[in-house]
């Protein structure tokens, strides 16, 4: 077997580990699988690109390859073992903006190597010539756009700008027209193609990239995440079809196509549409003035919510991302953990978009030990609210705002959430009165059957177990506090 057909051998077998690791990935039981999947097959890829392009390049150059390879590696493993999980949305926007990167400079390297040297009747063929000079405009588009969509994304999600959409005036019309003009641009690259049109379409993609994220508000992050996931995938397809490589190829459509289901189940759970999600929305304050409004929360201490519990037929965890925020997945874990001991039923809801990344609160459960079968999503958990005795809320605001059902004015309307107020006790934790991540007033504060514990979630709920393990039945429980405040 020729080292050739080795390598398209080896592309095949990864293409299949690859295949295996996204339907691992699906499930909880499997995830861990799944990821060793991913790993193998990458491993292979690079193994395999690295023998053929010793065919081809001197010794020198492929020891350069090996090393920026495991400096890679090393880089990976590093930051891997440092980030926080509530760091993980910011990393990997910061991931999709180096495939954003790559697949520019591939398309640029394809231009000066193919083009400007002369030899595109050798490299790629006379009748092949046209196709290849859309696939380098359409490759350097959309990488160009991935990456400051990305960069702008990891800096909203990291909160060193702010989450709010930016509201240029005729912002709609800015991107349709530059979606115009870079389908203009690569008819005449194609037909003509010059270096100050690779210019032209490298700044307009790059301008794009950073109007379309900066004016898309907070509330639709999760879908942004993923929408720029898609994106990398097909960004990586195209430089694949520039290098002619099956396996880059491959992969990209696998990632741009799982990325682009992934925004349309993110889209569903927040009945938006994708275009929606394009136009911005979530972020801006409600028009009917409804954020100003004065309300009257009902706050509680540890003890009385210890009492709560410890009388509870049925509890319901609602996680969202103040519990990453505070790490408090571990105590949660381990009330879980009495409570069910103590026979009391305790399962968790979560909401498609809970967190700032698609499936961020499931990873930290599964970090913490909860038990799979106990851990479902909104649609599985949502009749049973009506059924359940508690409800603790942990950091989650926007999943669980009737305002998405009852208020039509609310720019959330419609929104499918958690429907945590038809529990017969609901306590939310947070640290303040503060709207959520869409800047959207909260009613589920104000409610008769709801109340506040204010304080860190993860010292609450230490608290809360140091009550229960102290005494599960506290004798007179502190009065609660009426506060008149405003929401904000």
């Amino acid at each position: 077997m020729t080292s050739l057909t080795a390598s398209h051998a080896a592309d095949l077998v990864a293409a299949l580990l690859f295949i295996l690791s996204l339907a691992g990935l699906s499930q909880h039981r499997t995830s861990r699988a799944g990821v060793v999947y991913g790993i193998a097959g990458m491993a292979l890829a690079l193994v395999a690109t690295v023998v053929v392009a010793a065919r081809s390049i001197s010794a020198g150059a492929v020891a350069l390859i090996v090393l920026a390879t495991a400096l890679g590696a090393a880089l990976g493993l590093w930051r891997a073992r440092r980030v926080e999980m509530t760091q993980m949305p910011e990393l990997i926007a910061v991931l999709h903006s180096f495939v954003g990167l790559a697949a520019v400079l591939v398309g640029w390297n394809s231009y000066l190597e193919v083009e400007s040297h002369g030899s595109a009747q050798t490299e790629v063929g006379a009748e092949l010539l046209g196709i290849h000079h859309a696939e380098v405009f359409i490759g350097i588009f959309i990488g160009a756009v991935t990456f400051t969509g990305s960069i702008v994304a990891f800096l909203k999600l990291s909160a060193r700008i702010k989450s709010r959409p930016l509201m240029l005036p005729g912002k709609n019309a800015l991107n349709v027209g530059a979606l115009v003009a870079f389908v203009a641009l690569t008819v005449w690259f194609t037909i003509s193609p010059s270096l100050p049109l690779m210019i032209a379409v490298t700044a307009l993609a790059l301008a794009l990239g950073l109007h379309l994220v900066a004016s898309i508000g907070g509330g639709d992050m999760p879908v942004v995440v993923s929408m720029l996931n898609s994106y990398s995938g097909w960004a990586a397809a195209s430089a694949g079809f520039l290098l002619d490589n099956n396996l880059l190829i491959v992969t990209g459509a696998l990632v741009g196509s799982s990325g682009a289901y992934l925004s349309y189940i993110m889209c569903k759970a927040m009945n938006r549409s994708f275009l929606s999600v394009i136009a911005g929305g979530f972020g801006v304050e409600a028009p009917s003035g409804g954020a100003e409004e004065q309300g009257e929360h009902r706050e509680v201490r540890a003890a009385e919510v210890a009492e709560m519990l410890a009388q509870a037929r049925s509890v319901i965890i609602a996680p969202g991302y103040g519990m990453a925020v505070a790490q408090a997945q571990h105590p949660v874990a381990e009330l879980t953990r009495q409570l069910r001991g103590r026979g009391v039923e305790v399962r968790f809801g979560v909401h498609p978009v809970a967190g700032r990344l698609p499936g961020h609160m499931n990873v930290l459960l599964a970090e913490a030990k909860v038990p799979y079968d106990i851990v479902l999503e909104m649609d599985e958990i949502n009749d049973d609210f009506d059924g359940t005795t508690v409800v603790l809320v942990i950091g989650a605001n926007d999943t669980v705002n009737p305002a998405a059902t009852d208020d039509p004015a609310s720019p959330i309307a419609g929104m499918p959430v958690l429907r945590v107020w038809e529990a017969e006790q609901v306590v939310v934790f947070k640290r303040s009165m503060a709207s959520g991540y869409a800047g959207v007033q909260n009613p589920l504060f104000f409610r008769e059957n709801s109340g506040m514990l204010f304080g860190d979630a993860k010292q609450s709920v230490e608290e809360i177990l140091h009550a229960l393990g102290a005494d599960s039945r506290p004798g007179a429980a502190p009065a609660a506090r009426q506060t008149t405040v405003s929401s904000h």
